[in-house]
C-alpha cells in the first residue's frame, strides 16, 4: 500500500518532508523520505542535516493519525509535537539523494490524547536514528 503523503498531511512543499506511506497498521506506519539535495534545507553537499529526523518521525507520525482516523470514519485532528528525551543518530547527515525509510510504532495512547510513538530511521537496511516521541492530538 503506498499513498503519496500529500495526501495525508497537510504539509505542503517545501515543509512536506515525506515522499509516501509504504504501510500501515493498527499501530504502526512505515514512511518514505528522499534526500532532495537541492531542497533549501541542505548543506554543501546536498545532505539533509541529522536533526531533521525528528521532523521525518512526526510526519510520520502525523500519517499514521490521519490514516487512523479515517479507518474509524472520523476526520483527522491536528496534533503536536510535544518533544523527545533522547533523539540518537549515528551521523551527522543523510546524504544527497538517498533513500530513507521512517518507522512509527505506536506505545502509548490516553483518552485524552497523549500518546507515545518508539520510531526508527533506516539508511539502506540499516537503523541510523531513533526516538521516542511524545505527542498531544487536539480538539
Amino acid at each position: 500500500m503506498m499513498r503519496p503523503a500529500a495526501d495525508l498531511l497537510i504539509h505542503r512543499p517545501p515543509m512536506l518532508l515525506l515522499e509516501a506511506v509504504l504501510d500501515h497498521g493498527h499501530d504502526g506506519i512505515l514512511a518514505l523520505a528522499r534526500v532532495d539535495p537541492g531542497a533549501w534545507y541542505a548543506d554543501g553537499e546536498g545532505a539533509m542535516p541529522a536533526w531533521f529526523g525528528l521532523e521525518l518521525m512526526a510526519q510520520a507520525i502525523a500519517a499514521f493519525g490521519g490514516l487512523d482516523k479515517r479507518a474509524q470514519g472520523r476526520e483527522p485532528r491536528l496534533g503536536y509535537l510535544l518533544g523527545t528525551r533522547a533523539y540518537a543518530c549515528t551521523r551527522p547527515s543523510f546524504p544527497a539523494g538517498c533513500e530513507l525509510r521512517i518507522r512509527a510504532k505506536l506505545k502509548y495512547l490516553d483518552d485524552a490524547g497523549l500518546s507515545a510513538f518508539a520510531c526508527g530511521i533506516t539508511l539502506d537496511g540499516e537503523e541510523v536514528a531513533t526516538a521516542i516521541l511524545k505527542t498531544f492530538e487536539g480538539e
